[in-house]
């Protein structure tokens, strides 16, 4: 007589494409395991989900803008796809051998979301600490930066931080960008922070139980334990911070740094800042924003569909 293992086991060779059972009591337990290998294989593909119609009205509205702006050009001037067309390097990358424009912006977010996520995880940590004194204040920093504006942030790292640093024997620039990188990077750490924390105390708690009964240290436990099984938790939030982040970069262009908008608005001046000319060049800097950011935030929300804790 087959056991309830084989018969199991049975079932799973039939989800696979094996040779179907021939007992109709384990149908059902069958179409089940088929049917979730096959959700889990979907929600594992990364699908952008862009219906054709989203773009039929994107088309639509950039068409009637540039048409109306192009409208509104006076005789004997660029229009405004000749003027895109012409300043469009300018904006994406600024001048030649310069990495500013865009560019800077993608640079300030990869840093600021680098030192953000270092200093973010180390004081998450710190606030699962058996240390009273430790615990309270890494929670003092992360709740201060964390409800803290990000452009009160911006203008106090800016004038705060000095132009350079005089070692004596050694002079240090710090240019506006690397200013405008910490500024950033603060309330990504305490952002973070709470992801690792959440992610940290989400675990059961037999997870830590399981370790201590095995004469696991805490530090053991953390590393080879909790904080593997907390990777794919904080995947999808870490991606979903660095989009807020990439789209709040062009703060900075307040305290001067030479980015997209900054180099937009000198486009601008160059044009003689003619009114019709102004909604199609925000428009471009909109749409090369979006182009980036989009794809990420997509891709987020399948990590989280995927990485989604099944109860």
């Amino acid at each position: 007589m087959s056991t309830s293992k084989d018969m199991f086991q049975d079932s799973l060779s039939s989800a696979a494409g094996a040779k179907p059972t021939d007992l109709p009591v384990l149908l059902p337990i069958a179409a089940q395991v088929r049917q979730a290998a096959l959700i889990e294989r979907r929600e594992g593909t990364y699908r952008l989900n862009v219906q054709p119609q989203h773009l039929a009205w994107i088309t639509l509205i950039f068409i009637v803008a540039a048409g109306a702006a192009q409208a509104a050009t006076p005789e004997g001037m660029l229009g405004p796809m000749e003027a895109i067309f012409k300043w469009m390097g300018f904006i994406l990358w600024g001048p030649e051998g310069e990495l500013t424009g865009f560019s800077l912006n993608l640079i300030i977010s990869f840093l600021a979301m680098m030192l953000g996520t270092v200093a973010g995880a180390a004081l998450g940590l710190m606030q699962v600490s058996l240390l009273l004194p430790v615990r309270q204040g890494s929670w003092l920093v992360t709740q201060f930066f964390r409800n803290s504006p990000w452009l009160v942030l911006l203008f106090t790292i800016m004038l705060l931080v000095p132009f350079e640093i005089d070692l004596g024997f050694v002079v240090i620039p710090v240019p506006d960008w690397i200013k405008a990188v910490i500024g950033f990077s603060l309330p990504v750490m305490a952002n973070i922070s709470e992801v690792v924390r959440g992610a940290v105390i989400s675990l059961p708690s037999g997870q830590w139980e399981s370790a201590e009964s095995l004469a696991f240290t805490r530090r053991q436990t953390m590393w080879m334990i909790i904080l593997p099984q907390c990777f794919k938790r904080m995947i999808p939030p870490w991606i979903n911070w660095y989009c807020i982040l990439a789209m709040a970069t062009p703060l900075c262009s307040i305290m001067g740094v030479e980015e997209s908008v900054t180099f937009t608005t000198q486009a601008l001046n160059a044009e003689g800042d003619r009114p019709e000319l102004i909604p199609v060049f925000y428009s471009f800097l909109l749409v090369i924003h979006f182009i980036y950011t989009y794809p990420i935030a997509r891709w987020s929300i399948q990590l989280e569909k995927k990485f989604a804790v099944k109860t």
